[in-house]
């Protein structure tokens, strides 16, 4: 990979974080349950997504997926399950416990990678991960309590992003875009008999339509391009700014003062990432560039 390559993975990734974080805001503005904001959501950003399919390198996007027949549908239903199980774990579990659980993101990327790439993480990114996910547990607490279930629904969600993002980075011949606006269609589906979506007020349907539209038509293309540039574990890594990210809004918005442990949680997950994009561009800088044509 060359120097412009990673950095511009870097930024798409760092972008999609940033739009990923804005989730906390729209769930906190919100006044409908979990069932209907994500029977909305799903449905609004399945339709975000299929409005910038054109414009993306995703064209063929149907062909490929035909083509792949049984392995890209279980694609589809994986990622569905993804979506549908963030909510769900909200519901019944902490929001700390979702929070650090969510944090060993890299750690699982990492083992997902290696087992079907077989490519062995950098030193910096592994022990930056170790230092993230002491950040996010100062974050949130060490003593958050949860419910069992919940708390394995943030861990499939978790499992489901890791796969994700090796998906992204070594297989482009799956379509990621149009699966995961089927998969948002489909998650719809599943949350729409469980909520009251119909119930919605209007202010209630124009935050969720926000939701859908910055969560999958922004977040997503910004991040499936920035995966597909970076090894795994850095770009779970990079996508763990969204936990510090993510209370700075709502102080911002809704001018909730974030607890002493949060800023101090929050600066060590910023640390360690910056720390770890120094030695990486320093592996980079180092590594001699391919020979021109």
């Amino acid at each position: 990979m060359s120097r412009a390559g990673h950095r511009l993975g870097v930024l798409y990734v760092s972008a999609s974080a940033l739009a990923w974080s804005l989730g906390g805001l729209f769930t906190r503005a919100v006044h409908i349950d979990g069932w209907t904001l994500q029977a909305w959501r799903g449905l609004f950003g399945a339709v975000g997504l299929a409005a910038i399919l054109p414009f993306m390198p995703e064209r063929t996007a149907w062909t490929r997926l035909r083509a792949m027949g049984a392995m890209g549908w279980m694609f589809v239903v994986q990622s569905a399950a993804g979506m549908t199980f963030y909510l769900a774990a909200l519901e019944r579990t902490s929001v700390a416990n979702v929070a650090v659980i969510y944090a060993t993101a890299p750690f699982l990327a990492a083992v997902v990678g290696w087992r079907v790439l077989r490519e062995k993480p950098a030193s910096s990114a592994v022990l930056a991960s170790l230092i993230a996910l002491a950040g996010v547990a100062v974050m949130v607490g060490f003593g958050g309590r949860g419910g069992l279930v919940g708390d394995l629904l943030a861990l499939g969600m978790t499992i489901t992003m890791a796969v994700t993002t090796v998906v992204a980075r070594s297989f482009p011949q799956v379509p990621i875009l149009l699966t995961a606006a089927l998969a948002s269609l489909l998650s719809a589906a599943v949350s729409w008999p469980l909520g009251s979506p119909l119930a919605a007020s209007g202010r209630d349907l124009a935050l969720a339509a926000g939701f859908g539209v910055v969560n999958f038509a922004i977040g997503l293309p910004l991040f499936t391009l920035g995966a597909r540039r970076l090894p795994p574990i850095e770009t779970a890594l990079i996508g763990a700014l969204d936990a510090p990210l993510a209370p700075l809004w709502v102080w911002l918005v809704f001018g909730e003062t974030p607890a002493r442990s949060t800023l101090v949680g929050g600066t060590v997950v910023f640390a360690a990432v910056a720390l770890h994009l120094l030695a990486a561009e320093t592996r980079v800088t180092l590594r001699p560039e391919p020979p021109a044509d």
